[in-house]
């Protein structure tokens, strides 16, 4: 019984001193853009979705003319590849949502 009383006593002293291991971690936040590059860094993050909402547009506009030429020979359609780019859309479309959820 004495050297359960002995943890305890020693416990509470580790925890009246403060252990490193019970401080608190510090939220960040957002962060903070470095001085004068805030706005360019997202200039260029506004060309990337650009280019790649348009990347988006071509592969459904490159599959959906392979599927016709496939059709129109009389070949099987590959689906398969259209599910891979309508994927990549909706990825590149909830990106920054994602991104705001993981951090």
């Amino acid at each position: 019984m004495s050297r359960l009383a002995d943890v305890l006593v020693q416990a509470r002293l580790v925890h009246a001193a403060g252990a490193w291991w019970a401080d608190p971690v510090p939220d960040p936040g957002g962060g903070v853009a470095p001085p004068g590059v805030g706005g360019h860094v997202l200039t260029i993050l506004q060309w990337i979705a650009y280019l790649a909402s348009a990347a988006c547009v071509a592969g459904i506009l490159f599959c959906a003319a392979r599927m016709a030429i496939a059709h129109r020979r009389g070949d099987d359609t590959n689906v398969a590849q259209l599910g891979w780019v309508l994927a990549a859309c909706v990825l590149i479309g909830a990106a920054s949502g994602i991104v705001g959820a993981l951090i």
